[in-house]
């Protein structure tokens, strides 16, 4: 993992090179009609692991969200090495790697959109946020195990600290499917 220094604190990040699925085709006739804002597309961040809950929040995302040239970062964080220090980096990056390779195949078969993956370390609220300021994406996607507002606060919650600390973007809570098709804006 790299360390980039920053003016607060430093944290580690680990670039995944997911496959590239987009296939070279000549453009259509009816986006030369479009603003070129249009066509370049709009970057949406989609925090990632190994849940049900975030590949909902994702199934949703591609849903309702995203259009044919956006371009999906998917943000994976994993816990510091501080708090685990017997863990293995290049076991947890394979891990990793082989769940966002899956979430680009899915991406691309039913919304036909680019994909790009990043493995943080730290707190996930944090790294999420501060991935949010590098990107400056369209919206920031999560999902959520459907808690209410009361208990995630109480409890804490990462979608609730991203919901306060996250100035970049909007972020979209999306509940768990137990939870039904409710989604915080």
């Amino acid at each position: 993992m790299e360390t980039l220094d920053e003016e607060v604190e430093e944290y580690s990040w680990r670039d995944v090179v997911l496959p590239a699925l987009v296939p070279v085709v000549q453009e259509p006739v009816e986006l030369e009609r479009e603003s070129r804002q249009r066509r370049r597309g709009r970057d949406i961040l989609v925090a990632v692991d190994h849940g049900p809950n975030s590949q909902h929040a994702l199934h949703w995302a591609l849903a309702h969200l995203c259009r044919l040239a956006d371009t999906l970062h998917f943000v994976h964080v994993v816990h510091s090495r501080l708090f685990y220090p017997s863990s293995d980096d290049e076991v947890v990056y394979d891990v990793s790697k082989r769940r966002m390779d899956e979430l680009a195949v899915e991406a691309f078969q039913i919304a036909m959109v680019r994909s790009q993956g990043r493995i943080v370390e730290g707190e996930a609220g944090k790294m999420i946020c501060r991935e949010a300021e590098r990107l400056k994406p369209a919206a920031v996607v999560m999902g959520t195990r459907g808690r209410g507002r009361i208990q995630s606060v109480l409890q804490g919650s990462v979608s609730e600290y991203c919901f306060r600390h996250c100035k970049a973007a909007p972020v979209i809570i999306v509940p768990g499917k137990e939870a039904g098709d409710r989604s915080v804006f």
